[in-house]
Protein backbone atom coordinates (compact mmCIF):
# COMPACT_ATOMS: atom_id res chain seq x y z
CA UNK A 1 0.00 0.00 0.00
CA UNK A 2 1.29 3.19 -0.94
CA UNK A 3 -0.15 6.73 -0.16
CA UNK A 4 0.49 9.48 -2.89
CA UNK A 5 -0.59 12.91 -2.80
CA UNK A 6 -3.60 14.04 -5.31
CA UNK A 7 -3.40 17.65 -6.69
CA UNK A 8 -6.65 19.31 -5.97
CA UNK A 9 -6.61 21.32 -8.91
CA UNK A 10 -6.20 18.24 -11.33
CA UNK A 11 -9.47 17.34 -13.65
CA UNK A 12 -9.15 14.13 -12.01
CA UNK A 13 -8.57 14.78 -8.60
CA UNK A 14 -12.24 14.03 -6.94
CA UNK A 15 -11.84 10.15 -8.88
CA UNK A 16 -7.74 9.76 -7.81
CA UNK A 17 -9.05 11.32 -4.03
CA UNK A 18 -12.20 8.60 -3.71
CA UNK A 19 -9.70 5.41 -4.73
CA UNK A 20 -7.40 6.53 -2.26
CA UNK A 21 -9.67 7.19 0.89
CA UNK A 22 -11.26 3.31 -0.77
CA UNK A 23 -8.02 1.26 -0.82
CA UNK A 24 -6.47 2.76 2.22
CA UNK A 25 -8.91 4.99 4.52
CA UNK A 26 -6.77 7.82 3.83
CA UNK A 27 -6.80 10.42 1.03
CA UNK A 28 -3.72 13.18 0.73
CA UNK A 29 -4.31 16.65 -0.95
CA UNK A 30 -2.02 19.29 -2.46
CA UNK A 31 -2.79 22.52 -3.96
CA UNK A 32 -5.66 22.78 -1.96
CA UNK A 33 -7.13 25.71 -0.94
CA UNK A 34 -6.19 26.29 2.65
CA UNK A 35 -3.72 28.89 3.42
CA UNK A 36 -0.20 27.19 4.64
CA UNK A 37 0.54 30.88 6.18
CA UNK A 38 -3.02 30.75 8.06
CA UNK A 39 -1.98 27.11 9.51
CA UNK A 40 1.78 28.13 10.53
CA UNK A 41 0.13 31.25 12.53
CA UNK A 42 -2.36 28.71 14.51
CA UNK A 43 0.43 26.41 15.20
CA UNK A 44 2.57 29.15 16.95
CA UNK A 45 0.20 30.64 18.93
CA UNK A 46 -1.50 27.93 20.09
CA UNK A 47 1.72 26.44 20.92
CA UNK A 48 2.31 29.82 22.81
CA UNK A 49 -1.58 29.12 24.34
CA UNK A 50 -0.59 25.13 25.83
CA UNK A 51 2.62 26.97 27.20
CA UNK A 52 0.98 29.42 29.49
CA UNK A 53 -0.87 28.68 32.76
CA UNK A 54 -4.38 30.37 31.08
CA UNK A 55 -5.38 27.31 29.40
CA UNK A 56 -6.39 25.49 32.78
CA UNK A 57 -8.85 28.97 32.80
CA UNK A 58 -10.94 27.14 29.76
CA UNK A 59 -11.18 23.62 31.42
CA UNK A 60 -13.49 21.46 29.25
CA UNK A 61 -16.96 21.66 30.60
CA UNK A 62 -18.05 17.45 30.29
CA UNK A 63 -21.75 18.16 29.35
CA UNK A 64 -20.97 20.63 26.56
CA UNK A 65 -17.06 19.16 25.86
CA UNK A 66 -15.37 22.46 24.87
CA UNK A 67 -12.79 23.44 26.07
CA UNK A 68 -9.02 22.33 27.49
CA UNK A 69 -8.61 18.84 28.06
CA UNK A 70 -5.02 18.68 30.25
CA UNK A 71 -2.45 15.60 30.21
CA UNK A 72 -4.21 13.31 33.02
CA UNK A 73 -8.09 13.41 31.40
CA UNK A 74 -6.56 12.64 27.75
CA UNK A 75 -8.20 9.91 26.14
CA UNK A 76 -7.41 6.33 26.57
CA UNK A 77 -7.99 4.90 23.09
CA UNK A 78 -10.17 1.67 22.38
CA UNK A 79 -8.48 -1.43 23.49
CA UNK A 80 -6.14 0.49 25.48
CA UNK A 81 -5.05 1.09 28.85
CA UNK A 82 -2.82 3.49 28.80
CA UNK A 83 -3.30 7.20 28.43
CA UNK A 84 -2.20 8.59 25.28
CA UNK A 85 0.38 11.48 25.82
CA UNK A 86 -1.20 14.56 24.67
CA UNK A 87 -3.10 17.60 26.01
CA UNK A 88 -6.15 19.02 23.71
CA UNK A 89 -8.39 21.85 22.95
CA UNK A 90 -11.69 21.20 21.47
CA UNK A 91 -12.75 24.52 19.80
CA UNK A 92 -16.78 25.23 18.49
CA UNK A 93 -18.03 28.15 16.99
CA UNK A 94 -20.57 28.33 19.77
CA UNK A 95 -17.78 27.41 22.26
CA UNK A 96 -15.29 28.93 24.17
CA UNK A 97 -11.74 29.95 23.03
CA UNK A 98 -9.70 32.37 24.13
CA UNK A 99 -10.28 36.57 22.48
CA UNK A 100 -6.81 36.27 21.35
CA UNK A 101 -7.20 33.17 19.19
CA UNK A 102 -11.02 33.58 18.19
CA UNK A 103 -10.76 35.18 14.85
CA UNK A 104 -7.84 33.17 13.59
CA UNK A 105 -9.64 29.81 14.68
CA UNK A 106 -12.82 31.01 13.09
CA UNK A 107 -11.72 31.84 9.55
CA UNK A 108 -10.02 28.50 9.30
CA UNK A 109 -13.13 26.76 10.88
CA UNK A 110 -15.06 27.95 7.77
CA UNK A 111 -12.36 27.53 5.83
CA UNK A 112 -11.77 23.71 6.33
CA UNK A 113 -15.58 23.44 6.73
CA UNK A 114 -16.18 24.59 3.10
CA UNK A 115 -13.66 22.31 1.41
CA UNK A 116 -14.74 19.33 4.08
CA UNK A 117 -18.51 19.90 1.93
CA UNK A 118 -16.73 19.71 -1.20
CA UNK A 119 -14.74 16.67 -0.33
CA UNK A 120 -18.23 14.72 1.20
CA UNK A 121 -19.52 15.65 -1.96
CA UNK A 122 -16.75 13.92 -4.09
CA UNK A 123 -16.72 10.37 -1.97
CA UNK A 124 -20.81 10.52 -3.06
CA UNK A 125 -20.56 11.00 -6.35
CA UNK A 126 -18.24 8.12 -6.51
CA UNK A 127 -19.86 6.03 -4.41
CA UNK A 128 -21.07 2.89 -6.54
CA UNK A 129 -24.95 3.42 -6.97
CA UNK A 130 -25.61 0.02 -4.43
CA UNK A 131 -23.86 1.70 -1.93
CA UNK A 132 -25.28 5.30 -2.01
CA UNK A 133 -28.28 3.91 -1.87
CA UNK A 134 -28.07 3.35 1.83
CA UNK A 135 -27.22 6.68 2.62
CA UNK A 136 -29.93 8.15 4.60
CA UNK A 137 -29.46 11.90 2.62
CA UNK A 138 -26.83 13.14 1.08
CA UNK A 139 -23.85 13.30 2.86
CA UNK A 140 -22.48 17.05 2.59
CA UNK A 141 -26.27 17.58 4.16
CA UNK A 142 -25.26 15.64 6.97
CA UNK A 143 -23.00 17.61 8.35
CA UNK A 144 -24.75 20.85 7.39
CA UNK A 145 -25.92 23.16 9.97
CA UNK A 146 -24.30 20.99 12.64
CA UNK A 147 -22.92 22.15 15.39
CA UNK A 148 -21.22 18.83 16.68
CA UNK A 149 -18.50 19.34 14.23
CA UNK A 150 -15.30 19.82 16.67
CA UNK A 151 -11.92 21.39 15.83
CA UNK A 152 -9.40 20.05 17.56
CA UNK A 153 -6.50 21.85 18.47
CA UNK A 154 -3.74 18.92 19.28
CA UNK A 155 -0.49 19.40 21.59
CA UNK A 156 1.92 16.13 22.14
CA UNK A 157 4.40 17.39 24.03
CA UNK A 158 8.15 17.20 24.35
CA UNK A 159 8.96 13.56 25.87
CA UNK A 160 10.42 13.96 29.62
CA UNK A 161 11.76 10.50 29.91
CA UNK A 162 9.00 9.77 32.95
CA UNK A 163 6.58 8.68 30.55
CA UNK A 164 4.13 5.39 31.10
CA UNK A 165 5.68 2.43 30.15
CA UNK A 166 4.08 1.65 26.56
CA UNK A 167 2.94 4.88 26.61
CA UNK A 168 2.65 6.67 23.02
CA UNK A 169 1.60 10.18 21.67
CA UNK A 170 -1.84 8.45 20.21
CA UNK A 171 -2.13 4.80 20.49
CA UNK A 172 -3.66 3.03 17.49
CA UNK A 173 -7.24 3.96 16.85
CA UNK A 174 -9.93 5.04 14.44
CA UNK A 175 -11.64 8.04 14.51
CA UNK A 176 -15.66 8.77 15.43
CA UNK A 177 -16.78 10.56 12.87
CA UNK A 178 -17.73 10.89 8.72
CA UNK A 179 -14.37 12.63 7.48
CA UNK A 180 -11.81 14.12 9.44
CA UNK A 181 -9.56 17.07 7.46
CA UNK A 182 -6.22 17.78 8.62
CA UNK A 183 -2.94 19.70 7.65
CA UNK A 184 0.38 18.19 7.90
CA UNK A 185 1.72 18.91 11.32
CA UNK A 186 4.64 20.81 12.11
CA UNK A 187 6.12 17.80 13.32
CA UNK A 188 6.19 13.81 11.52
CA UNK A 189 4.67 10.95 13.27
CA UNK A 190 1.12 9.62 11.97
CA UNK A 191 1.17 6.37 10.55
CA UNK A 192 -1.44 4.21 9.11
CA UNK A 193 -2.07 0.83 9.38
CA UNK A 194 -2.31 -1.24 6.22
CA UNK A 195 -4.16 -4.20 4.99
CA UNK A 196 -0.75 -6.30 5.35
CA UNK A 197 -0.95 -4.98 8.89
CA UNK A 198 2.09 -3.09 8.88
CA UNK A 199 2.52 0.31 9.73
CA UNK A 200 3.22 2.97 6.91
CA UNK A 201 4.07 6.96 7.45
CA UNK A 202 1.37 9.15 6.50
CA UNK A 203 3.22 12.44 3.83
CA UNK A 204 3.58 14.87 6.20
CA UNK A 205 4.93 17.73 3.56
CA UNK A 206 3.66 21.07 5.33
CA UNK A 207 1.15 22.43 2.59
CA UNK A 208 -0.24 18.76 2.54
CA UNK A 209 -3.57 18.40 3.85
CA UNK A 210 -4.34 14.66 5.01
CA UNK A 211 -8.14 13.16 5.16
CA UNK A 212 -9.24 10.19 6.73
CA UNK A 213 -12.31 7.88 6.77
CA UNK A 214 -14.38 7.52 10.23
CA UNK A 215 -16.70 5.02 12.28
CA UNK A 216 -19.50 7.03 10.77
CA UNK A 217 -19.11 6.67 7.15
CA UNK A 218 -17.97 3.29 7.48
CA UNK A 219 -21.34 2.68 9.14
CA UNK A 220 -22.94 4.55 6.59
CA UNK A 221 -21.47 2.94 3.80
CA UNK A 222 -22.19 -0.67 4.82
CA UNK A 223 -18.05 -0.54 5.37
CA UNK A 224 -17.46 -0.10 1.99
CA UNK A 225 -15.10 3.24 3.03
CA UNK A 226 -13.25 1.94 5.62
CA UNK A 227 -12.25 3.63 8.80
CA UNK A 228 -8.49 2.75 9.21
CA UNK A 229 -6.35 2.35 12.32
CA UNK A 230 -3.88 4.82 12.70
CA UNK A 231 -2.14 6.43 15.27
CA UNK A 232 0.93 8.95 16.42
CA UNK A 233 4.22 7.67 17.40
CA UNK A 234 7.09 8.88 19.56
CA UNK A 235 9.77 10.71 18.47
CA UNK A 236 13.11 9.60 18.50
CA UNK A 237 16.65 11.22 19.39
CA UNK A 238 16.54 15.00 19.62
CA UNK A 239 12.89 15.55 18.44
CA UNK A 240 11.90 14.13 21.49
CA UNK A 241 12.69 17.85 22.97
CA UNK A 242 10.07 19.15 19.96
CA UNK A 243 6.32 19.28 20.69
CA UNK A 244 3.94 18.19 18.04
CA UNK A 245 0.67 20.75 17.23
CA UNK A 246 -2.10 19.24 15.29
CA UNK A 247 -5.63 20.41 13.91
CA UNK A 248 -8.34 18.23 12.86
CA UNK A 249 -11.39 18.59 11.98
CA UNK A 250 -14.01 16.15 12.71
CA UNK A 251 -17.05 15.89 10.66
CA UNK A 252 -19.97 14.91 12.98
CA UNK A 253 -23.50 14.78 11.36
CA UNK A 254 -26.38 16.59 13.34
CA UNK A 255 -27.54 13.92 15.93
CA UNK A 256 -30.86 12.86 14.41
CA UNK A 257 -29.04 11.97 11.32
CA UNK A 258 -29.67 8.37 10.12
CA UNK A 259 -26.80 6.30 9.74
CA UNK A 260 -27.67 2.39 9.27
CA UNK A 261 -30.49 0.50 10.75
CA UNK A 262 -28.55 0.14 14.30
CA UNK A 263 -27.17 4.07 14.33
CA UNK A 264 -28.13 7.30 14.22
CA UNK A 265 -25.37 9.81 15.01
CA UNK A 266 -26.40 10.75 18.42
CA UNK A 267 -26.71 7.19 19.63
CA UNK A 268 -23.62 6.35 17.93
CA UNK A 269 -21.26 8.95 19.27
CA UNK A 270 -22.63 8.97 22.82
CA UNK A 271 -21.14 4.65 22.65
CA UNK A 272 -17.88 6.16 21.81
CA UNK A 273 -17.64 8.75 23.96
CA UNK A 274 -18.74 6.21 26.88
CA UNK A 275 -16.23 3.52 25.62
CA UNK A 276 -13.38 6.44 25.78
CA UNK A 277 -14.19 7.25 29.02
CA UNK A 278 -14.83 11.44 28.49
CA UNK A 279 -18.66 11.06 29.07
Amino acid sequence: MKLVAVDYQAENAAQQFVESLRETGFGVLKNHPIKQALVSSIYSNWQKFFDSEAKHDFLFDKDKQDGYFPPDISEVAKGFKIKDIKEYFHYYPWGRCPAELKQEISTYYDEAMSLAAELLGWVESYSPENISKHYSQSLSSMIDGSDLTLLRVLHYPPLQGDEEAGAIRAAAHEDINLLTILPAANEPGLQVKGKDGNWLDVPCDFGNLIVNIGDMLQEASGHYFPSTTHQVINPEGQDQTKSRISLPLFLHPKPEVKLSERYTADSYLKERLKELGVL
